[in-house]
């Protein structure tokens, strides 16, 4: 299959060129910079000079060339909903395939800390969270593209780790160095979702092969609250925990990560498991503790 990954020297979108390329397809790869292109030539995918600005329509252009076309990018909502109007509408009725990178970030309760009974499966209604509306937007428009000759997909993962990543793990090592403690926030009972990046490579595959139009797959292994991580990362460091309130918060991972590490956001993947016949293989996020490369963010800068 030729295959085009829009976000492919991205974490996921790189995971999926590099493991697609090794399945004997044919990749190509977004390439922003001369330095991505390098990177994306040497690892055997095909670089595509462009971006999701006033070069966009050199993407437009590599997706109609193309079978499949991923779209795995963390852009802006200017520059992410432009695109996926484009690709819809170059796209339809030609019974190619998409599949739109979102994430359960569409659907997470602001709850300072508290842990919360709600979990989502793929049909559930949610109220979206207000800063991923356009997410939530672009979503809408991928699956309705589906009734139009487009085989589109959405898979909404949750919590996304494994090597590289920059999750919860990572940044409540990042508040030893800040604070010297491993630091939640509120009770800390907050609870994110969480699959390995592995397994989300493993669903796009099986959409790519199987996968139904108009189709929403979640990707969820197992889920932890924030507390439980900070107090494993606390043990592993000979440090204590510390419960932040929101204005501390936000001097040790800023306004945004305050968000997202207040927040809870705990889903199902009920489809992707009934339809695609998925199974996560790795269940166990705390399994990264004690990793060098997040034991060095616990050293405080100088």
């Amino acid at each position: 299959m030729n295959i085009f990954i829009i976000g492919a020297t991205g974490f996921v979108g790189g995971a999926l060129a590099r493991h697609l390329s090794a399945e004997g397809h044919t990749v190509a790869g977004l390439a922003r910079t001369k330095s991505a292109a390098a990177t994306l030539d040497s690892q055997g995918i095909t670089p595509v000079a462009g971006d999701l600005d006033e070069h966009r329509p050199a993407v437009i252009d590599a997706a109609q060339a193309a079978d499949a076309v991923i779209y795995a990018a963390q852009a802006g909502p200017e520059q992410e909903t432009a695109t996926i109007q484009d690709l819809t509408r170059t796209l339809t009725s030609t019974d190619k395939t998409l599949i739109f990178l979102s994430g359960n970030g569409v659907l997470i309760q602001r709850t300072a800390g508290a842990w919360s009974p709600d979990v989502f499966a793929e049909d559930d209604p949610f109220t979206p969270e207000p800063l991923a509306h356009y997410r939530k937007a672009a979503e809408d428009t991928v699956l309705a593209a589906a009734q139009d000759g487009l085989r589109a997909m959405v898979i909404r993962p949750g919590l996304i780790w494994g090597p590289g990543d920059h999750g919860h793990v990572s940044m409540v090592y990042q508040s030893v160095a800040t604070t010297g403690a491993a630091c939640y926030i509120g009770e800390g009972l907050n609870t994110y979702s969480h699959v390995h990046i592995d397994d989300v490579t493993h669903l796009f595959c099986l959409a790519l092969e199987k996968g139904r139009p108009g189709g929403l797959y979640h990707a969820v292994a197992g889920e932890i609250p924030n507390r439980w991580i900070a107090e494993r990362v606390a043990a592993d460091l000979g440090v204590t925990t510390r419960g932040l309130t929101p204005e501390e918060a936000s001097g040790v991972w800023g306004e945004f990560g305050t968000l997202i590490m207040a927040a809870s956001g705990r889903i199902r993947a009920v489809r992707a498991q009934q339809h695609l016949g998925w199974q996560p293989q790795h269940t166990d996020m705390l399994t990264m503790i004690g990793e060098e490369r997040l034991r060095r963010l616990a050293t405080p800068a100088g």
